[in-house]
């Protein structure tokens, strides 16, 4: 992938554009005055959909659903007319679950897994596999898990609603893992009046929480208006030395230009500043072969550790809208995310009676991540064959870097592990080196078409052209290589039934480079994964509430397995691999979201899924292959039409890693069998501005593993959490 070939490829994209611009009826500017200003009912139909048919908020609407989003497709489409399964996560479901960060978020939502590595880096899964990057505004972010920065802890402050797709999701995130695909949607500033809110809140351990979220107009017809977001937490924890401070700040101007021409620019930023972090997990065995029981307050952590990231992100989108429902849009992101870490690795097995024994490794990173994408797309319909249809493309230019620098360091045995309290000597660190550098391009190309078959057969085909390069290095030694032209193939078929249920089939895809070399030092292609799914949908009540029931199939395709051993050139031997079927995964999914009644709101959704590796054994067994999540809230009527009631309860079936006990050498399990977690809320509307929120988490105070088998190591969970939120709206 060279330079030439970029230029020549921006150089087209813009000439597609001009080209349509040209065309007789789109250089008309609209004139439908639409201003995009929010409304207040409490009816779905409150849910925004400005005049470019790209922003859409899920705010004032008191919905647990959505009417349209844009992660499966580029389309504007309604979660009946994705062929994929999909879940929204609402900015209602937000606020009445005290929903926090992304990985709250994730806990939530029909048929994915959160596993807590430590206490500031978790794991995301869906299907068997894992979630590698997270998307904003439909613009992926990529991340190198195993050097989190604070990207499962983004604040859910700063977004107005989460859209997921399951699946192979290729055409709009470029390269992952066929697991899902993440959205988190922006607030903006749509309204032309001075509104916003203000709140606190405080909860157990010493949490507390102040947030302000204001929206004013700049001039005075309101066609430039500006949001800032802002909120500060300090927090204790149930794990002993653990304490977090955490600060946000999102700030966004939108400007009509024009009746048809608007510009969004926005930043944002959040520090995430906690001491006592721990690295790893809690010790399962004794010296004797035993297993221990620790209690859920027992840490690795020393007082002097600690995971701090700071994340920034910059955005500016500009898009016209033309007379004949075509629009252009042009973007420019940048992602700016920083950790430093100090931490503590206590592995191994400590004495019954003395607590010796426990090894000990201790590091000192400094990570940087910097992304800039730019975008370039148009969308609008088209007619053909006397029927109308949809059209959408463009082009994405990215590029990431990333850089680890470790610092070397002199340890002291952790003594006595069973009377532990944190008071660990801080090493002296050394010399410095990279741990892992790389520099990852790529270029795409995008077309997808929604075509009217028949008044109720509907076919979205598409693809997606990418080319990229990777330039790194490890503590092994540079590397680097590319691909070029890889083909993303993607096509559904939807059926409407009647007036309210549709059968959909699909089939997507999705590729991920891989660090590994053939015999002849040629990089291996891709993974490629591929998800085959079929189901039907509802969308009743005009559009209030949607269902689904899914049935999929995915398989992984050219997995680096290693094929033997070479000479390295320099005395010594270096793997070399071959790629083979990797995971196989099939189940079937049943999610439903939305107003049943007025004033009663659902979110439910059930998994069920197996995952089996080349050689036909479970894989990832680590993930329940069951679960079940309940939501539901209440808004009384009439006299009682201040109070809303809410809970609901989470079922995992049980989860495992086959391991050899470190003593006895033999086979055992790292289990955690199956749990339920209950969660409850309530809210009284003292005022139309005054409101009092609690919310109750594991109501029974189950106590359970957040991870197992974690290097061989398992993580406690949250036990019961109260939390109280007053807030002012205005």
């Amino acid at each position: 992938m060279t330079q030439p070939l970029t230029a020549r490829r921006t150089a087209l994209s813009v000439a597609i554009a001009l080209s349509l611009a040209s065309m007789p009826g789109f250089a008309q500017e609209s004139t439908d005055g639409s201003d995009g200003e929010v409304s207040s009912p409490t009816t779905l139909e409150a849910i925004e959909v400005t005049a470019d048919g790209e922003r859409r908020s899920t705010e004032n609407s008191d919905s647990y659903t959505t009417e349209v989003m844009r992660t499966a497709t580029p389309l504007s489409m309604s979660i009946r007319e994705t062929p994929q399964s999909v879940s929204v996560v609402s900015r209602q479901q937000i606020e009445d679950r005290n929903l926090e960060d992304v990985t709250d978020v994730v806990k939530t939502v029909t048929g994915l897994h959160s596993r807590q590595y430590d206490t500031s880096r978790a794991r995301f899964n869906a299907r068997g596999f894992e979630i590698g990057n997270l998307m904003v505004d439909g613009v992926p972010t990529s991340w190198r898990p195993g050097w989190s920065a604070g990207e499962t802890q983004r604040s859910m402050v700063m977004y107005d609603h989460v859209e997921v797709v399951r699946g192979a999701t290729g055409l709009t995130t470029g390269f992952g893992n066929p697991a899902a695909a993440i959205n988190l949607v922006r607030k903006h500033a749509d309204s032309r009046e001075l509104t916003g809110d203000i709140s606190v809140s405080g909860g157990r351990w010493s949490t507390y929480s102040t947030t302000a979220d204001v929206t004013t107009p700049l001039n005075s017809s309101g066609s430039v208006r500006g949001r800032i977001v802002a909120n500060y937490k300090q927090a204790d924890s149930y794990q002993d030395l653990l304490e977090d401070e955490q600060s946000v700040f999102y700030g966004v101007v939108d400007a009509d230009l024009t009746d048809a021409t608007t510009l969004s620019l926005g930043v944002s930023y959040q520090d995430n500043d906690p001491s006592g972090s721990t690295w790893g997990g809690l010790p399962p065995w004794y010296t004797d072969g035993s297993r221990t029981d620790w209690d859920r307050d027992k840490t690795t952590a020393a007082d002097w550790t600690y995971w701090a990231s700071e994340d920034t992100g910059y955005f500016a989108t500009l898009n016209h809208r033309f007379a004949n429902g075509w629009s252009v849009e042009a973007r420019y992101d940048r992602s700016e995310t920083d950790g430093d870490m100090k931490l503590l690795y206590l592995s191994g097995q400590p004495d019954r009676v003395t607590g010796l024994g426990m090894g000990r490794s201790t590091s000192y990173y400094l990570t940087e991540r910097v992304q800039d994408t730019i975008t370039l797309s148009t969308s609008g319909p088209f007619q053909l064959a006397g029927r109308e249809h949809e059209l959408a493309f463009g082009y994405i230019h990215s590029d990431m870097d990333f850089e680890s620098i470790g610092h070397a360091s002199t340890n002291t045995p952790p003594g006595n592990f069973n009377t532990w309290d944190g008071s660990y000597p801080e090493p002296v660190w050394g010399a410095t080196s990279i741990a892992d550098a790389r520099d990852t391009t790529e270029d795409s190309f995008y077309a997808v078409t929604r075509l009217s078959l028949a008044d109720n057969l509907t076919a979205v085909l598409g693809g997606r052209l990418a080319s990229y390069e990777i330039d790194g290095q490890t503590w092994q030694g540079p590397f680097g290589y590319e691909h070029n032209d890889v083909f993303t193939p993607y096509g559904g078929l939807i059926l409407d039934l009647n007036e309210e249920v549709s059968a959909y089939a699909s089939y997507t895809d999705i590729f991920n480079p891989q660090d590994s070399f053939d015999i002849d030092g040629e990089a291996l292609d891709p993974i490629s994964g591929q998800t085959y799914e079929m189901g039907l949908k509802g969308e009743f009540y005009e559009g209030r509430l949607n269902a689904s029931l899914a049935l999929f199939r995915i398989e992984q395709d050219n997995v680096a397995t290693q094929a033997g051993t070479q000479p390295d050139g320099n005395g010594g031997t270096v793997a070399y691999y071959r790629g083979q079927e990797g995971v196989e995964s099939d189940g079937y999914e049943i999610d439903v979201a939305g107003q049943v009644a007025p004033g009663w709101e659902v979110s439910a959704g059930l998994s069920v899924f197996s995952a089996r590796d080349q050689d036909g054994d479970e894989a990832n067994t680590e993930f329940p292959r069951r679960s079940l999540k309940l939501f539901t809230r209440y808004q009384f009527q009439n006299t009682l039409r201040p109070l809303t009631i809410g809970g609901g309860v989470t079922w995992f079936s049980e989860g495992y890693k086959e391991v050899s006990n470190p003593v006895s050498s033999e086979d055992e399990r790292l289990e955690q069998g199956a749990y339920s977690l209950v969660s409850l809320m309530a809210r009284y509307q003292f005022t139309p501005e005054l409101s009092a929120q609690v919310n109750v988490d594991n109501l029974l105070d189950e106590k359970y593993y957040s991870q197992v088998g974690f290097y061989n190591q398992y993580s406690y969970g949250e036990p019961r959490n109260v939390t109280a939120t007053l807030k002012y709206s205005f």
